[in-house]
């Protein structure tokens, strides 16, 4: 199969290089953007050859920055450079693509790997270990028996809710229906309504994608309540606000990359596999 196809990753970060590596194991892997002392002792992956037409290519997480290039350690990349290496059939791979990566390589299908559930699964523990982490540096307390809220019991809530409950936190959901109270009773934690939900805790994880803590409702918390929010883009938590109001907020974004690039670049390399393996173009 190595021989077959040809698989280029280019630029990203060090999720990059062992999603390279991993997919290594399967295609004949190249990357572009790195240099040969970022890459693992007794690698199979080689850097990008300009003679050669690449089957697929992976882009990391999001794929173009906001001058419409490709970033990199060593470098950064044009996306031109990328378009001559590839097959007019290649597949494209990359985190949250938008339509300025469909424009910038048109006619060539794109891939977004961020959408799998399964991808988005893997990932939820690798960022509730690593907002569990940001809370332990940051706080002058021990979690244990300290009052914390997660607002949105998803994926990433429930991986948060079984590591707090490992330290002996006493938490509390905050959910929208009676499919969160249950699940919450499930998980062996107390649960309030959203709208409901009053303000004595010392330690609040926000996972929903939308504003839940407006002024108002930072305003009734305490001055030494800590904020972690885990959603993606615009957040759950007005932080102008937060910030007039002198409230302790730290936006994890991409935690996954931050705190576990082997563990998130395998994930990444895994979920490229499954794909084609589902098309039909890898056996199983």
């Amino acid at each position: 199969m190595k021989d077959k196809f040809k698989i280029l990753v280019a630029g990203g970060d060090m999720r990059q290089v062992y999603c390279a590596e991993r997919l290594s194991s399967v295609f004949d892997t190249s990357v572009k953007g790195f240099s040969a002392d970022i890459l693992p002792e007794n690698t199979k992956v080689s850097d990008s050859d300009e003679n050669s037409l690449y089957d697929f290519l992976v882009l990391p997480v999001p794929p173009l920055d906001e001058n419409g290039m490709i970033t990199a350690p060593c470098e950064k990349i044009n996306p031109a450079e990328i378009h001559s290496l590839l097959k007019p059939d290649a597949v494209i791979f990359a985190g949250k693509a938008d339509k300025r990566l469909e424009d910038t390589f048109k006619g060539k299908e794109i891939i977004d790997y961020m959408e799998r559930e399964e991808l988005s699964l893997k990932n939820a523990v690798p960022t509730a270990e690593g907002a569990v982490e940001i809370a332990l540096n940051e706080l002058p307390v021990t979690l244990n028996g300290l009052k914390v809220l997660i607002v949105g019991l998803g994926r990433i809530g429930t991986a948060l809710a079984e590591i707090l409950k490992g330290f002996g936190a006493d938490i509390t959901a905050s959910v929208r229906n009676a499919k969160g109270t249950a699940k919450a009773r499930i998980l062996g934690i107390k649960s309030v309504c959203t709208n409901k939900m009053d303000t004595d805790y010392k330690l609040v994880f926000n996972t929903v994608p939308e504003l839940i803590f407006d002024s108002e409702l930072l305003n009734r918390f305490h001055d030494e309540t800590l904020f972690i929010d885990l959603a993606s883009k615009p957040g759950g938590i007005d932080f102008d606000s937060a910030s007039v109001l002198g409230k302790k907020v730290v936006w994890a974004l991409g935690i996954p990359g931050k705190t576990a690039p082997v563990t998130s670049g395998e994930f990444i390399a895994e979920t490229v596999i499954g794909i084609l393996t589902e098309r039909g173009v890898l056996n199983e």
